[in-house]
C-alpha cells in the first residue's frame, strides 16, 4: 500500500516512520530543501546550529521512542540533566530550584524545600497548589488562563515568576495571562506530576537534524519509501491524490498557518480550514552570540531575570557545554514582548549586557552575532482553542501537526504524537485484508539499521 505525507517536519516524519514500519511505501513531500520543518539545522558563521534552541524533557516518551526506532540514540544525542532552574540575577535574591534524584513525589518535595530564593510561605503554597491539582486529576476549567489558575491558588513571588510562569512560557510559548490553564495543567501532570525521570531536562548535544530528521529519512528510504524535497504542494485531492498521483492514504502534516489554504478548496474540510485560519500565533527569537572560546556559563541552561526595564532576555544556553562549540551562547525569547520592537543590533547588545549583569562579570566583545526570528513559531495556546483530531472529512486524508494533539501545546512531543496518532488511525481504518497485506510487506527482509 502507498501512503503520502505532505510536510517533512517532525509530525510528518513521525507519521511516515510509523507507516513505513507498518509496511506502507511512503512518499514524503516537503516544500523546502531540508527536513525538520520549524525544528531544523542551519549553517551560521561556519557552525552547524539550529533555527531555534529547543528543550526536551523526560516526559517526551513518544519522541524518545521514535528516535530509538530510527536509530538516533537519545543517550548519545541528548544530555540528560536533573531539572534545575537557576536565575542568578534574580532580585532580591538569586533563585535556584533543583530536583534531586529521589523517588517521586519525594524529589519534588525535597526540591521545593531546598529551593533558594522563595520564602517558606511560597514553598508551602506551591506544594498545596500541586496537591490540589493532583486531587482534581489535573482537570481545570476550560476557560481559565494560567494567570487565573495561579491567582486562585495563591501563587506569588519567586516561585510564580521563576517556576510556574517560566514553565508556561517555555512549554506553551504564550504569556501566562493569555495561556490555557488546561493545557498547562496537562504539562504539569506529565512532568512534575509523573515519575522523577519525566522532569529531567534533555538538552540537544547535537544539531536538530541529527536528533530525528536525518535518521528518519534513512529509515523511510530503507523501507522502500522516498523523500521529495523542494516539492511544494498547492492543492490536495480527495481519493487521496497528490500532484495527480493516487495513494491509498495521505497525511497533511503542514504547520497550522499553512493548512487552511490546502483544506479550504474542499467543501468537506472548509469548516476545518476556517478553524485553523482563526488561530493566532506567537513568535520565538533565538539570538546566537559568538564569544571567544573561554566564555562559558555555570550551567548549560541559565535563566535571565529582568533586573531593569530594558532587560528582555529569558534563557541562555551554553552551546560549548552542550555541543562542543565553545564560546557560542544561544539566547531564547518566547512569545510576544518588548523584544520584538528592537532591531537585531540593539537586541544582542542588551542580551550581552543582561548576561554580564547576571554573571556579575564583564564579558569580552562579541565576535559575531545572528538573530533568527520566527514570527509565527507556534500557535497561541489560549483557553478554549479548538483543536482538530487526526481524521478529516476529505476522503483518504488525515491530519498531523502539533495543532492536532489536543492535550499538548505546540512542542516537538505534540508534533510527534500527532503523527503517530494519524498513522495508527490509518492502520485501524483499513479493512482486515488490506491491513494484513501492509503488515506482511513490513515482515520481509529489511536492511540492517542502527538502534
Amino acid at each position: 500500500m502507498r501512503a503520502a505525507v505532505v510536510g517533512g517536519g517532525w509530525a510528518g516524519l513521525a507519521a511516515a516512520v510509523e507507516l513505513a514500519q507498518a509496511g506502507f511505501r511512503v512518499t514524503v513531500f516537503e516544500a523546502s530543501r531540508q527536513l525538520g520543518g520549524r525544528a531544523r539545522s542551519v549553517e551560521l558563521h561556519g557552525h552547524r546550529l539550529d533555527n531555534g534552541q529547543h528543550i526536551l524533557v523526560g516526559a517526551y516518551h513518544e519522541t524518545l521512542r521514535l528516535m530509538r526506532t530510527v536509530g538516533a540514540d537519545p543517550e548519545r544525542l541528548l544530555r540528560r540533566l536533573p531539572l534545575e532552574l537557576r536565575f542568578p540575577g534574580s532580585l532580591p535574591r538569586p533563585f535556584r530550584l533543583r530536583l534531586p534524584q529521589l523517588p517521586p513525589p519525594l524529589h519534588l518535595a525535597a526540591g521545593l524545600l531546598a529551593a533558594a530564593g522563595p520564602t517558606l510561605s511560597e514553598k508551602l503554597a506551591a506544594a498545596r497548589f500541586l496537591r490540589a491539582l493532583q486531587r482534581k486529576g489535573y482537570r481545570v476549567p476550560e476557560s481559565d488562563s494560567v494567570a487565573e489558575l495561579l491567582d486562585r491558588h495563591g501563587q506569588r513571588g519567586a516561585l510564580r515568576s521563576h517556576l510556574w510562569e517560566a514553565l508556561c512560557l517555555a512549554a506553551l510559548n504564550t504569556p501566562p495571562a493569555a495561556a490555557s490553564a488546561r493545557i498547562f495543567a496537562n504539562t504539569l501532570r506529565d512532568s512534575l506530576g509523573s515519575g522523577r525521570a519525566a522532569t529531567d531536562l534533555l538538552l540537544p548535544a547535537a544539531d536538530l537534524d541529527q536528533l530525528l530528521p536525518a535518521a528518519a529519512a534513512t529509515f523511510i528510504r530503507r523501507h522502500g519509501g522516498e523523500i521529495r524535497n523542494g516539492c511544494r504542494i498547492r492543492r490536495i485531492e480527495a481519493g487521496p491524490a497528490v500532484l495527480g498521483e493516487a495513494f491509498d492514504c495521505a497525511v497533511l502534516a503542514v504547520a497550522a498557518q499553512h493548512a487552511p489554504a490546502l483544506l479550504a478548496g474542499h467543501r468537506a474540510t472548509a469548516e476545518l480550514a476556517q478553524t485553523l485560519a482563526d488561530y493566532r500565533f506567537e513568535p520565538i527569537a533565538t539570538a546566537y552570540l559568538g564569544f571567544p572560546p573561554q566564555v562559558s556559563l555555570p550551567l548549560p541552561m541559565l535563566g535571565l531575570a529582568a533586573r531593569t526595564s530594558t532587560d528582555v532576555g529569558q534563557w541562555v544556553f551554553d552551546r560549548g557545554a552542550l555541543c562542543g562549540t565553545a564560546g557560542i551562547l544561544a539566547f531564547v525569547l518566547s512569545a510576544h514582548g518588548p523584544w520584538q520592537e528592537l532591531d537585531n543590533a540593539t537586541l544582542t547588545a542588551r542580551l550581552a549586557g543582561q548576561l554580564a549583569a547576571t554573571l556579575r562579570r564583564s564579558l569580552p566583545p562579541v565576535l559575531w552575532q545572528q538573530v533568527i526570528r520566527e514570527q509565527r513559531a507556534t500557535f497561541s495556546c489560549r483557553p478554549g482553542l479548538a483543536r482538530p483530531g487526526a481524521r478529516t472529512a476529505l476522503a483518504g486524508w488525515w491530519l498531523a501537526g502539533d495543532h492536532a494533539c489536543a492535550d499538548y501545546p505546540a512542542t516537538l512531543e505534540a508534533a510527534v504524537r500527532s503523527g503517530v496518532a494519524a498513522a495508527r488511525e490509518i492502520r485501524a481504518s483499513l479493512p482486515a485484508g488490506r491491513h494484513a497485506c501492509a503488515c506482511a510487506a513490513s515482515s520481509g527482509p529489511q536492511s540492517p539499521r542502527r538502534g
